[in-house]
């Protein structure tokens, strides 16, 4: 039950500002899309006495699957794992397709009573804690410029970890010559035309991987311009097992084996991937041999400078990528851009590229907690000088969670594990009287580490401004979904670390 607070005198809206006061709410969710929509539905299933709120940035649900719209978009993770642990995944495709994914979950919002709890094109700027009254002010932007006002006990965050806003795009010289059309993935004109021209795509991680078999089906021709390859592998782009298990199970009981097949197998690829990295290496090596034409320039092409899983690993569904090359649809070249040109983009080696247009895909930009600012009694909130418990909390700040996936698995894996928790510790404030809980900092003597350990450009470029980790739990982000199974789904919430306060 909501309770309006416009009478709360510490918590109202300056004079003359054009804020409109909300309501109260136990939780507030920033975010509809995967995370947020799992995150309400476990609220629903485990909290269902707590009042919520979902407030969401953009007009529609489903957040990276409703805003990225580029030709061929999919899961670069098995829907098995990215699929919600509560509700199966009941389509054919083990890499799905973006409209699927969105479909799957905007169909579970409604199976779990979300629709009537997200608020659209409620973008929250700012989030103040108050001590005096142990709850969030909360103020999220419309689109005509007005500001709504919520206030909550506890505040969880499902906004991802880049920047909605705008994509990265780095300086290219000479762009300003460039006779064509030049595109961000993040951007995607609706009425871009492809056919029978020539496209050159910058990049090579997933976004690249995906849009390039996917384009090369119309254009006249597609090349990927990478500075320096990437591990790529082919994944079948249906389950097999899953395809026999469903002639004799239910489909709950195939989801939930075949999701523990696949956590597994990733988890130990992961593991070799950094105790053995040569038997890895050799073993993509073999798929890369099988997968080309005969005699093509692997060590050029498909040979990264890294070892495996310092960057994340791309897949391809049933080695699209590579049958294109194989057919002569797309080109591979490993080069680094002097300028651009009028027709194009001349190379550092000499080479000339033609292109109607140029696709950048050249990463994203990370934001913390999407941007939102947060002050903790006026004082303002620097996640760069806080440590993450759990991976779910930070240090210093009270009643506050936020949802960062997995680098080396699906995200959804830790969302799930994530909520469970926030669950976990709602219900457990609730059974003792608390209003209030806290992570403490380590001992400042210990040292700290930084938040992903990927070498990545787009972490590179943003590592700075994220949290940091600890070498031990419950500060240690340990990107492992049974070490956290057991610390976030069965483990104690109390522990040390924590603190909590009784209703001040």
């Amino acid at each position: 039950m909501s309770v309006d607070v416009s009478a709360t005198s510490e918590l109202s809206a300056p004079a003359g500002s054009r804020e409109e006061p909300g309501a109260h709410f136990d939780v507030v969710i920033v975010g509809a899309g995967l995370s947020g929509i799992g995150a309400g539905s476990h609220l629903r299933r485990y909290c269902p006495d707590r009042s919520f709120a979902i407030l969401e940035a953009r007009a529609a649900s489903g957040g990276t699957w409703d805003l990225f719209r580029y030709p061929g978009i999919r899961s670069d993770s098995d829907m098995f794992t990215l699929g919600y642990r509560f509700r199966p995944w009941r389509g054919e495709k083990a890499l799905a397709d973006g409209p699927s994914i969105l479909s799957y979950i905007r169909e579970t919002a409604s199976e779990n009573g979300l629709d009537d709890h997200i608020h659209y094109e409620h973008r929250v700027r700012k989030a103040s804690w108050s001590s005096s009254s142990a709850r969030w002010r909360v103020e999220a932007e419309r689109p005509d410029g007005s500001r709504a006002v919520f206030t909550c006990s506890f505040l969880y965050a499902n906004s991802g970890y880049y920047s909605y806003e705008s994509g990265y795009t780095p300086e290219f010289p000479g762009l300003e010559s460039f006779g064509g059309q030049l595109v961000h993935p993040q951007h995607w004109p609706e009425d871009l035309d492809y056919e029978g021209k020539e496209v050159v795509v910058i990049g090579s991680g997933a976004t690249a991987i995906t849009l390039v078999p996917a384009m090369s089906q119309r254009a006249a021709k597609v090349t990927m311009l990478q500075r320096s390859p990437t591990y790529i592998a082919s994944l079948p782009g249906t389950d097999p097992l899953a395809r026999r298990l469903r002639e004799h199970l239910p489909p709950r009981a195939v989801y939930t084996l075949v999701r523990w097949k696949n956590v597994l197998m990733a988890l130990a690829f992961f593991q070799l991937s950094r105790k053995r990295p040569e038997v890895v290496k050799r073993l993509l090596r073999r798929g890369l041999e099988a997968a080309l034409p005969p005699g093509y320039d692997i060590d050029t092409h498909f040979k990264p400078r890294y070892q495996p899983w310092d960057q994340r690993m791309c897949f391809v569904p049933d080695g699209d990528l590579f049958a294109a090359i194989k057919e002569g649809r797309v080109e591979v070249v490993t080069d680094r851009i002097a300028t651009f040109s009028a027709g194009g983009i001349r190379l550092e080696s000499g080479r000339e590229l033609r292109a109607d247009i140029v696709v950048s895909a050249t990463g994203l930009n990370l934001l913390m907690v999407g941007g939102m600012e947060l002050d903790i009694d006026g004082e303002r909130v620097d996640f760069a000088k806080t440590v993450g418990y759990r991976g779910i909390m930070f240090t210093g700040v009270p009643n506050f969670a936020a949802t960062m996936g997995y680098t080396n698995a699906s995200w959804t894996l830790k969302a799930d594990l994530a909520a469970t928790y926030v669950c976990r510790l709602l219900n457990h404030m609730r059974r003792h009287g608390y209003a209030v809980a806290c992570a403490e900092p380590p001992d400042p003597s210990l040292p700290t580490l930084p938040w992903l350990d990927l070498s990545s450009g787009y972490v590179m470029r943003s590592l700075e401004s994220l949290p940091r980790q600890g070498q031990h739990a419950p500060w240690r982000l340990y990107h492992n979904y049974l070490l956290d199974l057991v610390m976030l789904r069965y483990g104690p919430v109390r522990d040390r670390a924590l603190r909590f306060e009784k209703a001040p």
